[in-house]
C-alpha cells in the first residue's frame, strides 16, 4: 500500500490532469488545478478560488469548475497533506494544518502565483479555510460562498472528545494505514458516501476510493482534524467583513443543516449575507448537482 499518492503513478485518469501543476510555496510542494477564463474580450478575469473539505481534493471540483471558465479564472489545490501536495515537515502535528496555519499557507500559495482572489468557494472545511483568510487579512475576496460550510465546532459530548479522539488517531502512523485499508473497501467506501447524504456518480466514487486508499491522504485529513479549532472561528464571526453566503443541503448529513442559521446570527448587521437551502441534496451537494453549484456561484461572482 502507498505512503503517499504519487503524481506519475497514481494521476492516470485524474479529472483536469491536463491543467495540473506542482508549486512550491509555504514549505510545500502544491498540487493546484488552473484553468484560464475563455471569454473572448481581453480584460483581466475575476479569479474564483475553490478550497475542499477534509478528507477531498481538487477532484470534487471536478463538474463546476469548467461552469465557472466563461466568466472567470479558476484555481483549486490540494490542501496541505491531502492527495498530491505534500506532507507538512512536521507531519500531523506541523502548525500548517491548524485552521489559521492553513489559511495562511493557501494565501502564501496565492501570492506565489501572483494571484488575488475575487469569490473564494469553500466546501465544508475548505468554508473555513476561506472565512479565516478573510479574517486574518490574508486576503481580500468581495465575498465569501460556503456549501455545507462546516464552521461551528460540534455541540454536546461529540464536540468535546471530537479533537482529542482525532489527534490520538493522528499521533501513530498505524491509524491511517489502517483507515486506508478498511476505506479501500468498495463497501465500507460506499458506507461513507451514504453517510454523508450524497448519491455520487461512478468517477467520484473511483476518485475517492484512490484517495482513501492512501494512507498519506489519510494522515493529512487526520492531522487537519486533529487541529481544527472551530470554536476560536465562531468566537470571530462577528468580525467578518466580507459577505458570506451561504448554501446548504437539505440531507447534509455531516454538519447539520441548522448550523447555518446559527452562523448567519453570528455575522456582523449591515452586510448582504444569505442562506439558501438545497432541497434534497446532501454533504457533497456540489458534486451531486454541479450545474447548480456553479449557478449560485456564477451569482454571487456578479455581485
Amino acid at each position: 500500500m502507498a505512503e503517499r499518492l504519487d503524481w506519475d503513478r497514481d494521476s492516470q485518469g485524474w479529472p483536469h490532469r491536463e491543467v495540473s501543476r506542482f508549486v512550491d510555496a509555504a514549505g510545500l510542494r502544491w498540487h493546484v488545478q488552473h484553468w484560464r477564463a475563455t471569454a473572448a474580450d481581453h480584460a483581466p478575469a475575476p479569479l474564483i478560488v475553490l478550497i475542499h473539505g477534509t478528507g477531498a481534493s481538487t477532484h470534487s471540483w471536478r463538474d463546476v469548475a469548467p461552469l465557472l471558465t466563461a466568466h472567470a479564472d479558476v484555481l483549486a489545490m490540494d490542501l496541505p497533506g491531502h492527495a498530491f501536495t505534500s506532507m507538512p515537515q512536521g507531519g500531523a502535528r506541523s502548525d500548517l494544518l491548524t485552521l489559521p496555519g492553513m489559511a495562511g499557507a493557501v494565501s502564501k500559495l496565492l501570492r506565489a502565483m501572483d494571484l488575488q482572489a475575487d469569490l473564494i468557494v469553500g466546501h465544508s472545511a475548505g468554508a473555513a479555510v476561506g472565512v479565516r483568510m478573510a479574517l486574518d487579512r490574508w486576503a481580500a475576496p468581495r465575498t465569501v460562498l460556503g456549501i455545507n460550510a462546516a464552521l461551528l465546532p460540534l455541540s454536546g459530548l461529540a464536540g468535546q472528545l471530537f479533537s482529542p479522539v482525532a489527534k490520538l488517531m493522528a499521533s501513530t502512523s498505524l491509524v491511517p494505514r489502517y483507515f486506508a485499508s478498511r476505506a479501500g473497501d468498495a463497501k465500507v467506501l460506499q458506507r461513507l458516501i451514504d453517510s454523508t447524504g450524497s448519491t455520487l456518480d461512478a468517477q467520484g466514487l473511483r476518485c475517492y476510493a484512490r484517495l482513501v486508499s492512501s494512507p498519506g491522504h489519510a494522515a493529512g485529513a487526520l492531522g487537519m482534524m486533529a487541529h481544527w479549532d472551530l470554536q476560536a472561528l465562531a468566537y470571530a464571526l462577528h468580525r467578518l467583513k466580507t459577505p458570506l453566503h451561504l448554501l446548504v443541503g437539505s440531507k447534509d448529513g455531516t454538519v447539520p443543516p441548522s448550523q447555518a442559521k446559527r452562523v448567519l446570527a453570528r455575522l456582523p448587521a449591515g452586510l448582504p449575507h444569505s442562506l439558501v437551502t438545497l432541497e434534497g441534496l446532501g454533504h457533497l451537494a456540489h458534486e451531486e448537482q454541479s450545474s447548480l453549484a456553479a449557478q449560485w456561484i456564477l451569482e454571487k461572482l456578479a455581485g
